[in-house]
Formats: C-alpha cells, sequence, structure tokens
C-alpha cells in the first residue's frame, strides 16, 4: 500500500545563540570537529562494508577459512564476534570516543549501510566505485539529539537546542513553507524526522527534513495528462482537448543566454578591475552574475513544474505521461549546447517530487 506522508527537506540557516563571541567560537570549533570526525567515520565505515561484502572473492585464502558475514553465537559458520550492522558502528565508536556525539555516529551508520545495500550489485560488478566522502559532508543526528524547540517571542524566531548548544533559525524574508512547517512541528503536527547539519562558508545550515502528508485533490487515474518537454517550450502539456504551453523560448533561454554574456564580459572586465582587497573584490561581479543565472533557472523551473501539476489537479488527472523523453535526452547528449542550457534533469525531479506530492502518478515515456 502507498504511503500517505512524503518527506521534505528545508535549508535552514541557523545562528548559535550565545552571548560572547568566545562562546560562539568555542561551540562553532565543536562543530568543525563533528564535522571533521564524521567525514573520517564515513570513508571508515565505507571501506570496512566493502571488505566485508568482497571477502568471499578472497580466493586465496586457505580453504578452512569461515568468511560468512554472521554473528559466531548465532551461526557457527559466522566470522563475527557481533551483529554486522554493531561491527562499523564499534570501528568508528572506538576510534572517536569522547569526539563526536554517538547519536551522529549511529544515524551516519545507519545511512551509509542503506546506501551499501543499495548500491551492493553495482560494487559487485565494478560498475561504480565506492562513496568518497568531502571534507565539507553534512553530518546526520536524530530527534534524540535535538531539544526544545519553540518560537520565542523575545526574538521573533524559532530556538532549540542541539546537543546542548543553543541555536535559533533565521529565516529572513521568507517567501516559502519554512516558517509553516516550522511553526506546524512546535504544534505537534508534523513530524521532524533526521536531519543534518552543514557547515559552509562560516555559516550553519539546518537541513531539516519534515514528514508531512499528502495533498489530497480526488484525482482520477484514468485521466491522462500528456507533456512533453523541450528547448522551444519548456513544457506543453495536454488533457483530453484542452492544451496548455508553459514557458517559451523567449522568457527562459533568451534570458539564461543574456545572463551567461554578461557574466563573460565581467570576466573580461575583471582584469581591469581594483583589487583593493584581492581577488574577491575583483571577482565580486563575476561571482554576483555566476549565481544570478542559477537563481534564475532555480526560479523558472518551479515555476514550470508548479504550473504543469495545478493544470494536472485542475482537470482531475490522476496519470501524468512526460512523452519522447529519452530519445530528446539522447540529442541533448549529443549536442553541447542544449545540454548546457536546457535544465532537463533539474526540471524532471522538480515535476517528480511535486506530482509525488500531488498525489500524481509520473510515467517516462
Amino acid at each position: 500500500m502507498e504511503k500517505s506522508t512524503l518527506k521534505l527537506t528545508r535549508k535552514i540557516q541557523i545562528l548559535i545563540d550565545l552571548p560572547t563571541k568566545e562562546e560562539k567560537k568555542e561551540a562553532l570549533d565543536k562543530l568543525y570537529q563533528w564535522q571533521n570526525r564524521c567525514f573520517r567515520a564515513a570513508n571508515l565505515i565505507v571501506t570496512h562494508l566493502y571488505v566485508q561484502e568482497m571477502i568471499r572473492e578472497f580466493f586465496y585464502l586457505s580453504d578452512g577459512i569461515k568468511y560468512k558475514l554472521a554473528d559466531e553465537k548465532k551461526d557457527e559458520q559466522g566470522i563475527l564476534n557481533r551483529s554486522r550492522i554493531n561491527t562499523t558502528y564499534r570501528v568508528v565508536s572506538d576510534r572517536f570516543k569522547g569526539e563526536i556525539p554517538t547519536n551522529i555516529l549511529s544515524n551516519l551508520n545507519q545511512a551509509l549501510i542503506s546506501s551499501f545495500k543499495k548500491n551492493r550489485p553495482v560494487y559487485w560488478n565494478g560498475e561504480q566505485s565506492l562513496k568518497n566522502f568531502r571534507r565539507d559532508i553534512a553530518f546526520p543526528f536524530d530527534m534524540e539529539g535535538m531539544s526544545g524547540l519553540h518560537y520565542s517571542e523575545e526574538k521573533k524566531t524559532f530556538c532549540f537546542r542541539l546537543f546542548q548548544i543553543p541555536f535559533k533559525t533565521y529565516l529572513g524574508k521568507d517567501f516559502t513553507d519554512k516558517r509553516k512547517l516550522l511553526e506546524r512541528v512546535v504544534e505537534g503536527k508534523t513530524k521532524l524526522c533526521t536531519s543534518h547539519i552543514k557547515l559552509k562558508g562560516g555559516k550553519i545550515f539546518l537541513l531539516a527534513v519534515f514528514e508531512i502528508e499528502k495533498e489530497s485533490h480526488n484525482l482520477r487515474p484514468e485521466i491522462i495528462a500528456e507533456a512533453s518537454l523541450s528547448l522551444e517550450y519548456p513544457i506543453v502539456v495536454k488533457v483530453g482537448k484542452t492544451r496548455l504551453t508553459i514557458g517559451t523560448k523567449e522568457e527562459f533561454l533568451y534570458r539564461r543566454l543574456a545572463i551567461q554574456s554578461a557574466h563573460r564580459r565581467a570576466k573580461i572586465g575583471a582584469t581591469y578591475s581594483r583589487s583593493g582587497n584581492g581577488i574577491k573584490r575583483k571577482l565580486k561581479a563575476v561571482d554576483r552574475l555566476g549565481q544570478t543565472e542559477r537563481k534564475y533557472v532555480h526560479n523558472r523551473l518551479h515555476v514550470y513544474s508548479r504550473r504543469l501539476i495545478d493544470f494536472c489537479v485542475k482537470h482531475k488527472a490522476g496519470t501524468l505521461i512526460l512523452l519522447n523523453q529519452e530519445e530528446k535526452t539522447e540529442i541533448a547528449k549529443e549536442e553541447g549546447f542544449v545540454l548546457r542550457n536546457w535544465s532537463y534533469y533539474d526540471l524532471m525531479t522538480k515535476i517528480e517530487y511535486k506530482a509525488k506530492k500531488a498525489g500524481l502518478e509520473v510515467i517516462i515515456d
């Protein structure tokens, strides 16, 4: 039976809520230490999982060697002295004891074991290499490590404690649903699941995972919406005799190319810019225009996918078919210009996410 709930991830900036700079610096240093230990632990866990899985391939071992990955207390052929899930946890918990909360290590271990099992066939066939984690890895935690989430009237924001470190959210001019979701968590109407902390550019972000109920629209599966994605028109959708064109080439592509041209001119002009404070000042305009293109594309794709799903809901279409997409994807791979400017994958991802939230079935033809 299909689940009636859906998990949403929202990126929320948070600030350390301590009175002095010294206390804030100490707390921030602790977060960076946890990030470093999590990065090292993640690579250790994946390495041990791979060795355990591939031990049968060590054919040059003696015939008397047992290689069944099971607890020896439960299976006489087992080579482990504990449960398999506990082996990797004990490796990292013994290595980093006292340097990082065990809650983080436990959630990291469970997530990596689940991911490893999912990718095991491609590892076994040699089609994909093991994951290699970077130093800026986001570290996970569950609700045992988080406490006291509430809205502070005094500070006009949401506050909570994470492993006894006080934080407050910084939502700014929030035009999304972050504030509403946090309010529902405080009221007990929405569940907050295992989430992550991300440190980037001196800022701290909470990657909060909310479990919400799917929207109910009384859709009819027998009513089919047929949509086509292309560079000429981002989306063309048809339900019965009703047809809708979403976006135009002039609106999306030409505007994007104009931003790219401005970006190139800024790169050329940066050579003659006054440095003052080094390369950061010289490349200020270049960085700003690079972000402008990314934000523009992100916004347009959200608008297009939202209008598509709203059109389907309006006509009670329970099934959405994306036509001839495999063929168009192959064409895009061969043409560099199309591949660079179409943003096909991002648009597909946003359509599938919004369709799942609204209760539509998506079929890719």
